[in-house]
């Protein structure tokens, strides 16, 4: 069992508590705490651009590349809320900081996985790659929900909106720089070097951390719910697996359903725990606050909408238009680059609306861009992607802002950990059921309408050979080396199948924000009491 002792935390968190040590300028934390989530925020982008250059450095298959995402992506949804918690124990301070140095040095060892490979015996650089990037996972999921829950306590409530708007703008600066830094570091130097970049601002992270940074713990909080973080990491790695997998396995195979069983047995055996134990990883009564449970839900639902159908727009430019990573880059910089302006604006809008207006008002825009999108036709000039790109910014911002501050801003101070980790976990877990079901959608609509574009041609090709050419159009055509001759031969028909499928994603994602919209109107802006008891047994 761990103990916490009481430690010095904001005057805000409760009577009798003191704050010791840092700068007190709320603004400083911001600083601070965005360094070290743009380090995660980065990796997310780059790695996709540094793939094809690490499969012909260390001759990694399709697998070993989709574990050096899958990996991260398990330990990060896996462990979030966890991670948050521990930081609600152990002191907040302590676990970013933890993160931060765990997540340079991993990156700094992935880009050392050849050299590891040589002393470790029996250890691939590959392998040493994708243990590395689970690694990596696992200190982000300590950084992310701890950068939360310090916001939460550097700034008060009536400012919360605010800083949640800067911290949007700062992911939105992120976000755009990745793509394009990491398109010039693996042309220019190598795709070591996009993690390597890592350590320089870890290490920022880390001074300006422990000078800006006060600490805050709670002193009532004195274990972990050990069973608690067994059950829930056993539902999430079910849940995010069976998402990971159902593509390739079938959504009706047995493994799917084996393993979605499995997910709704150990969530179930999870929420009768935390109703009975006396500290439980995650209070119940969270989510007795409207505003809470809604925001829960509002994030995951927007992120199904935006990184589902996002996820498509890059085998759009590459595969279809034929650009390079760095040209497909700057084609997304206007949503990224619009965030920058957005955010903020979100933040000042929540300010003065209250988020149920707002959010509500950018669902609509964001429905408005999605449809848009939907409309791109297959020569599409930057000028038309562009302004659906930062339509999506506006609407995005206000929903991100929102509800990152409805959720972090109305726990009690004492469960802010746990509850940035239910904000990134809700993201996490939007996300990946979007990449999984709308790639599903587009998959059948692509199997349903490519006969019909390779024409009589169509019944002449064996069933396997057919599927193989499904599989390509969901990419967005054949890959490079694929002879001229039968590119010109069915390379239309596939760009075609490709359109009409991602049309139908964007069309999909245009109902469910739609929907959202309609779920924003019910938000409340909920109490911000400091130090307010929640009900843990």
């Amino acid at each position: 069992m761990a103990h916490a002792k009481a430690v010095d935390v904001p005057p805000s968190l409760g009577p009798g508590r003191k704050r010791t040590g840092g700068s007190g300028n709320p603004w400083l934390v911001l600083l601070a705490v965005s360094l070290g989530v743009i380090m995660v925020m980065l990796d997310g982008t780059v790695v996709g651009i540094a793939n094809p250059s690490i499969q012909q450095d260390l001759g990694a298959s399709l697998s070993d590349l989709q574990w050096v995402t899958s990996g991260y992506l398990l330990a990060l949804a896996v462990f979030l809320i966890t991670a948050g918690k521990l930081g609600d124990l152990f002191g907040h301070k302590r676990v970013f900081l933890i993160g931060v140095a765990g997540f340079a040095l991993s990156s700094v060892g992935i880009g050392l996985s050849q050299e590891l490979a040589d002393i470790i015996p029996g250890v691939s650089p590959v392998g040493a790659l994708i243990g590395l990037r689970v690694l990596q996972g696992l200190f982000g999921a300590l950084l992310q929900p701890a950068a939360l829950a310090l916001l939460r306590a550097a700034f008060p409530g009536d400012k919360l909106n605010q800083a949640m708007g800067a911290w949007g703008a700062i992911i939105g600066l992120s976000s755009a720089a990745g793509p394009i830094v990491g398109g010039v570091l693996v042309q220019q130097v190598s795709w070591e070097s996009v993690f390597f970049i890592n350590a320089p601002v870890g290490i920022i992270a880390l001074v300006l951390g422990i000078f800006l940074i006060r600490e805050n713990r709670v002193p009532s909080l004195a274990r972990i719910d050990w069973l608690g973080v067994v059950l829930l990491s056993g539902a999430m790695f079910s849940l995010v697996w069976t998402i990971i997998k159902a593509p390739e396995w079938g959504w009706g195979d047995s493994a799917t359903l084996g393993f979605l069983g499995a997910f709704v047995v150990l969530i179930g055996a999870f929420i009768f725990w935390q109703s009975r134990a006396k500290q439980p990883l995650v209070p119940l009564s969270l989510f007795r606050n409207p505003s809470i449970s809604i925001g829960t839900v509002l994030m995951m639902m927007v992120a199904f909408a935006m990184f589902g159908a996002m996820f498509f727009l890059g085998f759009f430019f590459q595969g279809v238009h034929g650009l390079s990573p760095l040209d497909a880059g700057l084609r997304m910089l206007p949503m990224s680059a619009g965030m920058i302006v957005a955010s903020p604006l979100a933040g000042m809008m929540i300010g003065k609306l209250g988020p149920k207006i707002t959010m509500a008002t950018g669902l609509v825009i964001t429905a408005g861009s999605m449809f848009l999108m939907s409309r791109l036709s297959i020569d599409a000039s930057f000028i038309e992607s562009a302004i659906p790109f930062v339509l999506l910014a506006f609407g995005l911002s206000p929903v991100f802002v929102g509800a990152t501050e409805i959720i972090v801003g109305n726990a009690p101070i004492e469960y802010s950990g746990v509850a940035g980790g239910v904000q990134q976990s809700a993201m996490q877990v939007g996300g990946a059921l979007g990449t999984a079901i709308l790639g599903a959608v587009m998959a059948a609509e692509i199997s349903s309408k490519l006969p019909g574009y390779l024409g009589p041609a169509a019944q002449a090709i064996p069933p396997e050979q057919l599927s193989l050419l499904e599989k390509a159009a969901a990419f967005g055509g054949l890959p490079a080396g694929t002879p001229q001759q039968l590119q010109q031969l069915v390379g239309g028909a596939l760009h075609n199948a490709f359109m009409d499928g991602m049309h139908l994603a964007f069309l999909v994602s245009t109902g469910i924000a739609l929907l959202t919209a309609v779920l924003a109107l019910f938000v409340k802006a909920g109490r911000k009491t400091e130090g307010a008891p929640v009900h843990v047994g």
